[in-house]
């Protein structure tokens, strides 16, 4: 069955492009929604669209209902203008910087082919059109919407293309690794506090913006020194607003930053000490300092025996070459596809598509970001094997 995903690469780059012109951000995609309905509606396959967001929830159903496996494709974009110079590039000030649009068409080429045999399924298929990955929101939404029950789903697959392991998954492979393979990634917020004044009588006042130096300094220890070297982990501060003249001392500093981890117990260590730390910085010096923490998604942990299973069916389509089974140490980027993972077992795999002869290898969330359009029937064509040996 999978063999009739190449005959419809000419349609995935089509639906690739069409989406790439029209990126919508976070929970909201009217568009984006609209364009995947109508698809689903031309190949009669019934849906439902989510009441909280622009989701949609779709079944495949083939001989009986035994047994049920979900396959996910996230769908929004970044705000980000794109420079590409694509005859099909976004105009809208947003754009499909990290794959999403070539992740739904994939899942549509896959459901076209799977709603095509589906008197072969020994069971169902349900296909999850998922909104705001990029704000770690959308995969929640979707559980809540019921994405996971009605019928109850007993295995999840879902993919990302691009080049985010690099060369370790090269052009056309796919990288399927048990285990954790990402990264928590959550936010969080410091508001230092201290008592304003003129910079030539700093002793009349408390100086936040000392305090947050020292604060940001402090908290990179934590890492290095409270953190087994073999444990990954990393804390970034990538935003301080503070002061609004060169010789006031502000009242307060703003600071935000993210946590990224492999494992939940570093996960959860890493908040608490930053905040005890920073607030605790903020006391000795006279000020005070309030923590806020803005969970996002946990580790992305593969299931083992479904892992196994996506494997072989990769293989059957890519050949033994064209799978790469094993990663150095996990990538600490994140994503939410680790909720599904958290209540199924499932697993998230990696379809390289870094060519530097089409200037493909830029990295993610770039202006200039890219796909090698080439290689997309294969990510649909582990969708449509995967189904059929699951459903065997």
């Amino acid at each position: 069955m999978w063999e009739q995903c190449k005959d419809i690469q000419s349609y995935l780059v089509k639906a690739r492009r069409e989406l790439h012109e029209i990126p919508e951000l976070g929970k909201d995609l009217p568009k984006t929604s609209e364009y995947i309905a109508k698809e689903l509606d031309r190949m009669g396959i019934k849906y439902k669209r989510n009441t909280k967001d622009s989701g949609i929830i779709a079944l495949i159903e083939g001989r009986n209902s035994d047994k049920v496996i979900a396959l996910r494709a996230d769908m929004d974009a970044l705000p980000i203008k794109e420079e590409t110079g694509l005859d099909f590039a976004s105009t809208n000030g947003n754009m499909h910087a990290c794959g999403h649009d070539s992740h739904a068409a994939m899942l549509l080429g896959a459901a076209e082919i799977l709603n095509k045999n589906k008197d072969k399924l020994n069971g169902t298929v349900k296909l999850i059109f998922q909104t705001a990955e990029e704000t770690a929101e959308g995969a929640e939404v979707m559980i809540e919407e019921g994405a996971l029950e009605n019928p109850k789903v007993d295995v999840l697959v879902g993919l990302h293309i691009g080049s985010i392991y690099g060369a370790k998954v090269k052009l056309g492979q796919a990288g399927i690794v048990p285990g954790n393979i990402m990264a928590s990634y959550d936010k969080f917020i410091l508001k230092v506090k201290g008592k304003g004044c003129h910079g030539s009588t700093p002793e009349k006042g408390i100086d936040p913006i000392t305090i947050a130096t020292n604060i940001v300094n402090a908290i990179q220890t934590i890492v290095s020194r409270e953190i087994s070297a073999t444990k990954p982990a990393v804390i970034t501060i990538g935003k301080i607003n503070g002061g609004f003249a060169y010789n006031i001392i502000p009242d307060i500093v703003e600071m935000e930053g993210t946590i990224r981890a492999t494992e939940e117990e570093i996960r959860q260590l890493l908040s608490s000490r930053i905040e005890k730390v920073s607030k605790d910085i903020a006391e000795a010096m006279n000020g005070k300092c309030e923590y806020e923490i803005v969970w996002g998604a946990p580790p992305v942990v593969n299931d083992k025996e479904v892992t196994a299973m996506v494997i072989e069916s990769a293989k059957k389509v890519l050949g033994d070459e064209g799978v790469v089974s094993e990663f150095d140490v996990p990538n600490m980027g994140g994503e939410d596809i680790a909720h599904y993972l958290n209540k199924v077992p499932g697993t998230f795999f990696f379809l390289g598509s870094n060519n530097p002869k089409k200037h493909t290898d830029i990295p993610h969330h770039n202006p200039k970001f890219d796909i090698d359009e080439d290689v997309m029937w294969k990510g649909s064509a582990i969708f449509v094997q995967s189904v059929c040996d699951y459903l065997k």
